[in-house]
């Protein structure tokens, strides 16, 4: 655990240490109030439900900013062969990684925090909903930060990674859209709802917190993961 938090240590200071993190938080707040906004002084009403149904989409632009570097950059400095000639295993430079990413935006999530805060003040806010959307939008992007990580092992470039990052995890978004899966038959809808990303985490925003939504995520997490070891052995 001491070599996982050293590697998570300097992961995370490494956002912090360019303009690139501060960045990503500035834009990150300024559009999720804006979506809130934007509708609030017409239709006021003391809900995050606004935010929340567009944190899928919102995520699938962002998340992919914060895992395209962390493989990517490693390969395109050489700094990846110095890892591993390091007695660090591999699951520990993963885990290291995942978790600075996953605290990263867990920080940029806890920022949005006034805001329901705020609306408490105005009306009645059904907190119960409002922390199962938080809840949900922390599973939702470990979900994705997985992947991401996974895919950015791919590539040395940033730019690739991202692209790849964000045209999957747009994959896993809109495979539960009624409009795409409208026509196909009624076993096929249910298997691209099981595997919706976007489905079940509109179903933990309803104040629903049901286990089989947990385990899904947690396993999306632990299957790229795993892949993204894989990966890391057969490259070493």
């Amino acid at each position: 655990m001491k070599r996982v938090w050293s590697i998570y240590k300097k992961e995370l200071k490494s956002y912090f240490n360019s303009p690139i993190g501060y960045i990503y938080i500035v834009v990150f707040l300024v559009l999720s109030q804006w979506i809130f906004l934007r509708n609030f002084f017409i239709f006021p009403q003391t809900t995050l439900r606004d935010l929340f149904a567009l944190f899928p989409i919102l995520l699938v632009l962002f998340i992919p900013g914060l895992t395209m570097r962390l493989w990517a950059e490693e390969r395109k400095t050489n700094t990846l062969e110095i890892l591993f000639t390091l007695p660090v295993k591999d699951y520990e430079i993963l885990l290291g990684k995942f978790f600075s990413a996953l605290t990263f935006f867990a920080i940029s999530i806890i920022l949005t925090l006034p805001l329901p805060i705020t609306l408490s003040f105005i009306g009645d806010l059904d907190w119960g909903a409002t922390l199962s959307g938080y809840i949900g939008a922390l599973f939702l992007g470990g979900a994705y930060l997985s992947l991401g990580i996974f895919l950015s092992s791919f590539t040395q470039n940033q730019i690739v990674a991202y692209i790849l990052s964000v045209t999957i995890c747009f994959f896993f978004y809109i495979i539960g859209e009624d409009a795409i899966i409208a026509n196909f038959s009624t076993f096929w809808i249910n298997v691209f709802k099981f595997f919706s990303l976007k489905t079940r985490f509109e179903s933990i925003t309803r104040g629903i917190l049901d286990i089989r939504d947990i385990i899904y995520y947690i396993s999306f997490m632990g299957f790229f993961l795993y892949l993204n070891l894989w990966v890391m052995d057969r490259r070493r």
